[in-house]
Parts: C-alpha cells; structure tokens; sequence
C-alpha cells in the first residue's frame, strides 16, 4: 500500500487557511466599496491596502517574540479567532450606525485585523514541512496550498463582487465574520506530529543554557540566520527583485498598459486578470502532476520558471494586440508557479524546521516593506518612462534574479546547514 505523504492536520491547515483567505478577499470587495460610497475618493480606498501591508510588515517583525512563547497551531488560532471576533465587531458596528460609522474606527479594525494576519501566513509555511509524512511530500503539498490560493483569487474577486452588490457592505461583511468562524474552527484540527514535537522540544532543551537571551536577540534571530546562510541570502534576495518586478501586476498598472498598450478598454483589463490567473491554477496543477518529475531538483525546476516566465514578460511588454497578450498571461501562470512553489520549498528546507518560523516571519516583514516601496517606485518610474517600459523593467528584474540563481548554484549543492541555522550566535 502506497504510504501517504500529507497528514489529517496538513489537511485541516489547507482548509483553514482557504477559507481565510476567501474571506479576505470578500471584506477587502465590500470596504474598498463601502469607502469608496463614503468618501468617493480613491486615495482613501488606496489607503486600505497600504494599511494592511504595514501593519502585516510591523508584525512579522515581531512575530518571532509569539513563536517562542506559543506553538504554531496556537498562534493560528488566535489570529483566526482574533480576526473572527473583530470581524463581528467590525460587522455590527456598520449595521447599527450605516452612514454615521466613524472611518477612522474602521481603518483602526483593518489595521488590528491586519496585523493579526501578518504571522498567519509564516506560521503555515513554517508548519507544513511538519506535517508531511516524507520529504517528496512537501512539493505536494505547497503545490496544493498554491492551487487553493490561486483559486481563491481566481474566483473569489468576480464572486465577492457580486456577493457586495446583492447584499450590501455591511451584510457582505457578516458574512465574511462567519467564514472566518469556520476557518477558526477548522485551525483547531490542526495538531504537530508527536515526533515532530519532540524534536522542537529537544531543541529547546539544548538551547536551555542560554536562556537570558533579551528580546532584541530573539527580534533578530531570522535575519541574522538569513545573513549567515548563503542559500538563505540568496533566495531571500531574489525574492526581493521578483517581489520590485511583481508589483507591475498590479492593478493600476495592467489597467494602464491595456488602455496605452494594447489601446483596449476596462473589460480587458478583466480579461488579462483572468487570464493570468486561470494560468496559475493550472501552473499549481501542473507542478503537481510533475512532483515525481521534479524530484528534488527544486533549483533547476525554480530556474526554468523564472526564465520562462521573464522571457514572456519582455514578449508581453513588447507585444500591442490583445488577443495575443491573453495567450501570454495564460503561458506566464505556469512558469510563475513552478519558480514560486519550488522556491518556497527550497526555502523551507534550507534550515531547521525550530529556526523556519522566525525566517519566515523575517522575510514576510521585508517583503512586505518592499512591496510598499515598489509601489511608490513603479508609479513614478511609469509616470517618467511610460508603462510599456515600466513592464520591460519587470522582465529585466526577473532575468537579474535569475542570473543571482545561476551564479549561486554552489550555495543549493551544499546540504541544508540546518544545525548551524538552529545555533544561537556567541
């Protein structure tokens, strides 16, 4: 009998985090609606996301000082529940008051909510190579978290829009408080493997000796095994440049380049989105059909996806009929996800699974700052050179994080220094 790979928890963690990311993508549809009805200005609907980026940035930052005092299903836990609670909050608050509701308490309540999720997503990345049975088990299964996230995003935007439309914002928000419910509910089958604890028990223990380590040490304890380690460095660093070439997908800027571009109107800029993500469901499907193919050359396969992908970026930047730039985004989804799915891989096996929680929280909270950052950048860069040349930069960026990847290869032939990630520095 064929031994499986995925435990009951890792099944328990997909679903949850599913059913999250549903409702985000939900209430983020009925604020940006409800705000825009207020205010009707897109500066203060800009405002959200913005938001929510910097308070998920402050708390991967902190997010290490909750890992070493609470376990991993318990801190999903709270962020689910804390999220469901003041979802409620948020909920009742607009059906009572409608349009006397303060803005300033709402953007207070995305903000708290906010930075409850920002340890959510580190902490299930960091708990899924717990609960995988064996190693070729964990390109499956973050081949299957991609393919729900995709899918949530595919679906969930043209379906939260109509939800919003029919029901209103503040029901369309009551709604979204009793799917959080679920996925809270759901986190509480999530449990680490016995022998799993054990050995993060063990590890502890031999860690005991120093235990006046002060909060700073623990703050910083990620980055600095990120600075240590040369394959960390380095994925760390490309995912810097893909996250400064992403940003163009946005969606002020593929409105852009569909009006300048491809001379197209709003209905394609629908098209395009769809486009692109129909290919990454299939890109996520794809990478887990090719598991046995792919083995565990993570590196190589990571490679091909950035050089496809890179390449059909430039093709589309270059390219001016419509119908032709559907045929790339589609092309594009399946290279994007076999780099992201087998980066992230490399990423979690690259050091201890006791030390991956607080690397992870690291690179979410520089990550997040960037993404901040290469907003601002990549509007003023098109604004000065045009949006066509904003999308060949793209390319450009992704082909330098593929030359990083070709000329570190040495760093991923040397086996994962998963001992000396998990010793405290002197």
């Amino acid at each position: 009998m064929k031994p499986r790979l995925l435990t009951r928890s890792f099944y328990y963690l997909w679903t949850t985090q599913t059913a999250a990311n549903a409702a985000d993508v939900l209430y983020i549809m009925a604020l940006t609606v409800l705000v825009l009805d207020r205010t009707d200005s897109l500066v203060s609907a800009a405002l959200m996301p913005l938001m929510r980026s910097a308070a998920q940035m402050v708390s991967g930052f902190i997010a290490p000082l909750l890992i070493n005092r609470f376990k991993l299903p318990s801190l999903l836990l709270i962020s689910q529940t804390g999220q469901f609670l003041l979802f409620v909050v948020l909920a009742l608050y607009l059906q009572l008051n409608s349009t006397a509701a303060s803005l300033t308490l709402v953007f207070a309540l995305v903000f708290v909510m906010s930075f409850l999720d920002g340890w959510s997503v580190p902490a299930r990345n960091a708990l899924v190579p717990r609960l995988v049975t064996r190693e070729e088990g964990l390109l499956q299964a973050n081949g299957l978290i991609s393919v729900s996230d995709q899918v949530v995003q595919f679906a969930g935007w043209g379906l939260s829009g109509l939800l919003v439309a029919f029901l209103g914002p503040s029901p369309a928000l009551l709604l979204t408080a009793a799917i959080y419910g679920l996925a809270a509910a759901f986190t509480l089958g999530v449990r680490e493997p016995a022998e799993a604890m054990a050995q993060m028990q063990g590890q502890k223990a031999d860690s005991e000796p120093e235990p006046s380590s002060s909060k700073w040490k623990t703050l910083t304890e990620g980055w600095q095994v990120i600075w240590r380690m040369p394959r960390l460095r380095m994925l760390t660093f490309m995912d810097i440049i893909d996250m400064l070439g992403g940003s163009v997908w946005v969606g002020a800027f593929t409105l852009a380049f569909v009006q300048v571009a491809l001379k197209q109107g709003e209905e394609w800029w629908g098209f395009i989105n769809a486009a692109y993500f129909a290919g990454t469901v299939g890109g996520g499907l794809l990478v887990l059909s090719a598991v046995r193919l792919i083995g565990n050359r993570y590196l190589g396969a990571m490679l091909i996806g950035m050089a496809g992908y890179g390449l059909l970026t430039m093709v589309y930047a270059l390219n001016t009929q419509p119908y032709i730039a559907l045929v790339l985004v589609l092309l594009m989804g399946p290279f994007a996800e076999l780099s992201v799915i087998n980066r992230r891989t490399l990423i979690q096996r690259s050091t201890s699974k006791q030390m991956l929680p607080k690397v992870l929280s690291a690179q979410a909270s520089l990550l997040h700052l960037v993404f901040c950052i290469s907003l601002l950048v990549m509007a003023g860069l098109a604004e000065r050179f045009g949006i066509v040349n904003l999308y060949l930069l793209a390319a450009v960026l992704t082909s330098l994080a593929l030359v990083v990847g070709l000329l570190g290869r040495r760093a991923f032939r040397d086996e994962p220094e998963s001992s000396a990630a998990s010793r405290p520095s002197l």
